[in-house]
């Protein structure tokens, strides 16, 4: 073998060459025949020598021979040129001095060297003179002498630097955005997940650890986009990110991510408590106020951020974004150009909206809501004319949720359409009941309209189909729309209210004197009636004297000059928000012509309106 004594070249005989015996040729390196078996034998081990010494020498992967102290027997020029030396530096040197001696790899060699292993693999990086990168797949055997006891290790080193490099770079582009170098999306959420993970001490077990988050958006971006164009978009973003990076990536505490279009985020674990993140969104706000000069543009951008900071027990990531992102939307909903830390009770709020909201349109088709009624009492007679329609929702959860809790979220959804057209039907319907069991009283229901009931469907085709299917007279059906609604600008809501009133429908304008009040608009709408808002009847309680008595009579004549307007016009008026006698007394003095409110009846079931009808003599 190579480095070893392993033969000897003395198989020659003096005088003339014995004849060979059958089976026996000539000296492969003379010619001439060997004379006993141990002579054949030698030179069948120098051959074998000479194969392997040519192989070991000519080999395409790297080679070394290591003795029993773990140092170099002797390496080839493959093995010699991957550490930047010549081949007869090699040996002696020590196999430490090679190749990284890591765990647990380093056990595995240390008991292939014992015997208590034949082979093993391993990816290793190896010590190049120069210093420069170099990996290699090595693999490692034991050669064992005629006993079977460790002899020496050959080293075979496959060059796999270039592959290395290759999935590094992959490794690095799956978790960093291209356009900041900023870690992305993916690897921010390997160490939010990794911060959940219970390691020791500051394991959630401990309730030691704490982590906090600032997700930060910045405001009216897509408006330099818009007018500037995305090339200057892109580099604000790069500009934006590297200020962030400089700034706040500090010693692996925090990190800085960029999630994906303006929104960025900063992860702090180990976090010391809100005084912490709350300084640190501070700080952040402050650092991307100052101007950036991009292409030629000196731009100057806000943030909203929102902060959430909590210990690790109890949490999950999940929670964290969630939390965070619903901070970051009341920064923007309450101005932008703020931070705001998230407040648990906020938080429930929020999140109840979302159930309700996500819950609407099924809960229409399960039948949850009901539609109570409440009398609207005519002030000269005392008799019932009406009664409005409203709806209720019987939560199988939250119990019975009046209209402000929904509503808004109806609007915003959409599902204010489904609910709408079911509370038209419904109302109708009951309408048409009380027409049948008290045919000398007709009573009209009066519903309300929502502003995306007009936009989203076609509510002309909606009402006919209805009245058409209940039975309902067009006459005894009164809708309800807000004034600011209506009052916009003109268009489809005219042409459909005009339609539903060619049909005979009554049209009303809600809740008004809270709008525009455009009163010189009222002569050309089609509209048959106004319901004052509540607030204007504040003005017709009991008279308090100074500042308020002479507020409130000034309120009285401002009711007085409507009335007498709405009058002008054809228009009846409606009161809402009556609670007391003396404010049904003295708005029937200025000739007002219907009110509802508490005082008649609280809202309720289809009897108490048919109740009222039953005890009316006639």
């Amino acid at each position: 073998m190579p480095g070893r004594n392993v033969g000897t070249d003395a198989h020659h005989r003096g005088g003339r060459p014995e004849t060979p015996r059958p089976g026996t040729g000539p000296c492969a390196a003379c010619g001439t025949p060997p004379d006993t078996e141990a002579e054949r034998l030698a030179a069948a081990l120098r051959a074998s020598e000479s194969r392997f010494r040519a192989a070991f020498a000519d080999a395409g992967i790297g080679m070394a021979l290591i003795d029993s102290e773990d140092l170099v027997i002797e390496g080839n020029p493959v093995f010699a040129a991957m550490l930047g030396r010549e081949v007869a530096e090699l040996p002696g040197m020590h196999i430490h001095q090679i190749i990284e001696p890591e765990e647990p790899s380093r056990s595995r060699y240390r008991e292939l060297v014992r015997g208590e292993r034949d082979r093993m693999r391993a990816e290793k990086r190896l010590k190049h003179r120069g210093g420069r990168e170099v990996w290699g797949r090595v693999t490692v055997s034991l050669i064992r002498d005629g006993a079977g006891e460790p002899y020496y290790t050959m080293v075979m080193v496959e060059d796999v630097t270039e592959r290395r490099q290759l999935g590094d770079r992959l490794a690095y582009q799956a978790l960093h955005d291209p356009l900041t170098r900023l870690p992305n999306r993916t690897l921010f959420y390997e160490r939010l997940e990794s911060a959940f993970k219970p390691d020791g001490r500051d394991g959630p077990g401990t309730g030691e650890a704490r982590i906090g988050l600032c997700y930060v958006d910045l405001d009216g971006f897509a408006t330099i986009n818009e007018t500037l164009g995305h090339h200057v978009g892109d580099q604000l973003l790069v500009a934006v990110a590297a200020r962030l990076e400089h700034g706040f990536a500090r010693d692996g505490r925090q990190l800085v991510a960029r999630l994906g279009g303006d929104e960025f985020a900063v992860l702090v674990t180990g976090s010391a408590g809100h005084q912490q993140l709350t300084r640190l969104a501070a700080d952040l706000m402050e650092t991307l106020e100052r101007p950036f000069e991009v292409a030629g543009h000196r731009l100057t951008v806000t943030a909203s951020i929102g902060v959430v900071e909590r210990p690790v027990r109890g949490s999950t990531p999940a929670d964290l974004v969630r939390d965070a992102d619903s901070t970051l939307y009341w920064s923007k909903s309450d101005g932008r150009a703020r931070w705001t830390l998230y407040d648990r009770d906020r938080g429930a709020d929020q999140l109840t909206r979302h159930l309700l909201a996500t819950e609407l349109r099924p809960a229409v088709e399960r039948g949850e809501f009901t539609v109570v009624y409440q009398p609207l009492v005519g002030l000269a007679d005392g008799a019932v004319h009406g009664a409005e329609a409203l709806v209720r929702w019987n939560h199988p959860r939250y119990g019975l949720l009046s209209p402000d809790r929904f509503i808004p979220l109806a609007e915003e959804s959409g599902a204010i359409v489904a609910l709408g057209k079911w509370v038209l039907e419904e109302s109708c319907r009951q309408a048409r009941r009380w027409l049948e069991e008290f045919p000398g009283q007709p009573v009209l229901v009066s519903v309300n309209l929502a502003p995306r009931q007009i936009w989203d469907s076609d509510v002309v085709a909606d009402v006919a189909d209805v009245l058409e299917r209940t039975g309902l007279p067009a006459r005894l059906l009164q809708l309800e729309i807000t004034e600011s609604a209506l009052l916009g600008p003109g268009g489809r809501p005219l042409q459909a209210l005009q339609a539903l009133a060619d049909m005979g429908v009554r049209i009303a304008i809600d809740d008004f004197g809270t709008g525009y009040s455009n009163l010189a608009y009222l002569s050309r709408l089609p509209v048959h009636a106004l319901k004052l808002d509540a607030t204007f009847i504040e003005a017709f309680r009991e008279s308090a004297p100074g500042a308020d008595g002479r507020r409130r009579a000034a309120d009285e004549q401002i009711v007085g000059a409507m009335v007498q307007l709405a009058h002008a016009l054809g228009l009846t008026v409606t009161a809402e928000g009556i609670e007391h006698a003396a404010q049904a007394e003295r708005l029937r003095e200025t000739g007002c012509d219907t009110a509802q409110g508490w005082y008649y009846a609280r809202p309720g079931g289809p009897e108490v309106v048919a109740a009222i009808l039953r005890d009316r003599p006639r």
